[in-house]
């Protein structure tokens, strides 16, 4: 009985090692709601890339969106930490055939090209399997 005992203090020990790498002091709620968070956490910038990838992977658009704005952040303890955000992105003089990094694409100029986008990002990570996934998306002008 005593090693049972042993075995789920350790395990519980280690499962509160493990949760302390996926939350954060400004994260208290229980696991499974959602809260606020900085929308300058590294977490959402990766978040954030992950929704821009796929939008561009999806859209039949010939140049790439990159942020413009996060209007809201939020994140959820679920097997990982779900990303919950509202973006605002724009069209880049980029084309998606140049290969380019976001970083060094400008965005278009105000004019017949210039476009914005108000999405909802969805981006699930397993930090712990390095695993980032935007599980769902929707864009609207």
């Amino acid at each position: 009985m005593v090693g049972m005992y042993a075995w789920l203090l350790l395990l519980a020990a280690l499962f509160g090692l493990s949760s302390q790498e996926v939350t954060d002091s400004s994260c208290v709620d229980p696991p499974g709601s959602q809260c606020n968070i900085s929308k300058n956490d590294p977490g959402v910038q990766k978040a954030v890339l992950s929704g821009i990838y796929t939008f561009n992977n999806q859209s039949n658009d010939a140049f790439l969106f990159k942020t413009l704005q996060i209007d809201d952040a939020k994140k959820q303890i679920v097997k990982g930490v779900k990303y919950i955000l509202e973006v605002q992105i724009s069209r880049t003089v980029c084309r998606k055939t140049d290969n380019a990094d976001l970083k060094n694409c400008h965005f278009q100029s105000k004019g017949k090209l210039h476009q914005i986008f108000r999405c909802h990002f969805e981006v699930w990570t397993v930090p712990w399997l390095k695993m980032m996934k935007t599980t769902f998306f929707f864009c609207r002008p």
